[in-house]
């Protein structure tokens, strides 16, 4: 479904251009860095794409120069739906950029920066700690119609992810 679209009208009235703007050994330049989530800054480009890089990873283009994350790295996601998402948020800024409300590119960098220098396990191990607060885990006992919705929406991301991981996460009921 998204390789057949070339051009995506936005709602604010920008096109976004859905094409192979740099060649995989052509490096297009750097998208300025950015301090920090909070922080504004003019908007500093025009045209917003992605192409696809080495490796068959996504890359998102800021007037045909390769965004990096604030790290330094090459800014790249592992498919096109994620590559179209990141740039649909660049693409909505208007003339002051406002990184607080970018949050597909913030976890993005987050995941490939590794600020905090955690290692797989110790992200997982933190990422766990939060999961019995998970509204997905929490259930009521009534009224009936909360019930049967949470069960309707909520067991098949549980069975998903317990089948996908191989372990059981259960429920609060």
């Amino acid at each position: 479904m998204f390789r057949s679209l070339l051009r995506l009208q936005t709602q604010f009235g920008n096109t976004l251009l859905f094409s192979k703007v740099c060649q995989r050994s052509q490096h297009c330049g750097s998208a300025q860095k950015y301090s920090t989530a909070a922080a504004e800054r003019k908007r500093f480009y025009q045209d917003v794409s992605i192409s696809q890089g080495e490796g068959g990873l996504y890359e998102i283009n800021l007037d045909r120069r390769k965004l990096k994350t604030p790290g330094g790295k090459l800014f790249t996601v592992p498919n096109e739906a994620l590559a179209i998402a990141v740039a649909t948020e660049w693409d909505a800024q208007r003339d002051t950029l406002k990184f607080y409300t970018m949050h597909l590119t913030t976890l993005c960098n987050t995941a490939l920066d590794n600020p905090t220098e955690r290692t797989k396990d110790q992200m997982i191990s933190a990422a766990l700690k939060f999961l019995e607060t998970d509204t997905v885990c929490y259930r009521v006992e009534d009224p009936h119609g909360l019930v049967e919705l949470q069960n309707n929406e909520w067991d098949p991301v549980l069975h998903w992810i317990e089948n996908r991981y191989n372990v059981t996460i259960g429920s609060s009921v």
